[in-house]
């Protein structure tokens, strides 16, 4: 009996510390909203060279090279609804996924801040239902302010 006792005891301050840390870790952590700068696809069947990938740009040059490539087969930058950035202020993420056979697919972001670091979580999305033929490449461009903490990618 007093086993059973002991053992309920030590399940209910288990429970009891772990929900204590979960509810710690969740005050800590503030959901951000990157300020979009363009999201959709690109349509160059991969002809742009960019291969799936999550990028922090810091500087005008690394811009101004991401946007020559995302225009080297249909120009999208005109398109974006910010293209001068002040880097002094503000960086930029960049994600990329794979080139689709289809059309549809998209790229969500979720950005939290612990005292760590700057969470992204990307979200890939899929077609429901009947999707169009064509060859197309999921991007999602963000800009953020210039954080000290590293960025963490999911």
């Amino acid at each position: 009996m007093k086993t059973h006792v002991l053992i309920t005891i030590f399940i209910i301050v288990a429970m009891s510390c772990k929900s204590k840390k979960s509810t710690e870790n969740t005050e800590k952590m503030v959901k951000e909203n990157p300020v979009l700068i363009s999201k959709g696809n690109l349509y160059g069947s991969g002809e742009e060279g960019i291969e799936k990938q999550n990028l922090v740009i810091t500087n005008d040059d690394d811009w101004n090279e991401l946007k020559k490539q995302m225009n080297s087969i249909n120009n999208v930058s005109n398109g974006f609804l910010e293209t001068e950035i002040d880097f002094s202020k503000y960086s930029i993420i960049a994600v990329f996924d794979d080139v689709k056979t289809s059309g549809g697919h998209s790229i969500e972001l979720n950005m939290t801040t612990t005292s760590e670091h700057t969470i992204i979580k990307v979200i890939s999305k899929s077609p429901e239902g009947l999707a169009t033929s064509v060859m197309a490449q999921p991007y999602y461009i963000a800009k953020l302010e210039k954080t000290d903490l590293p960025i963490v990618f999911q």
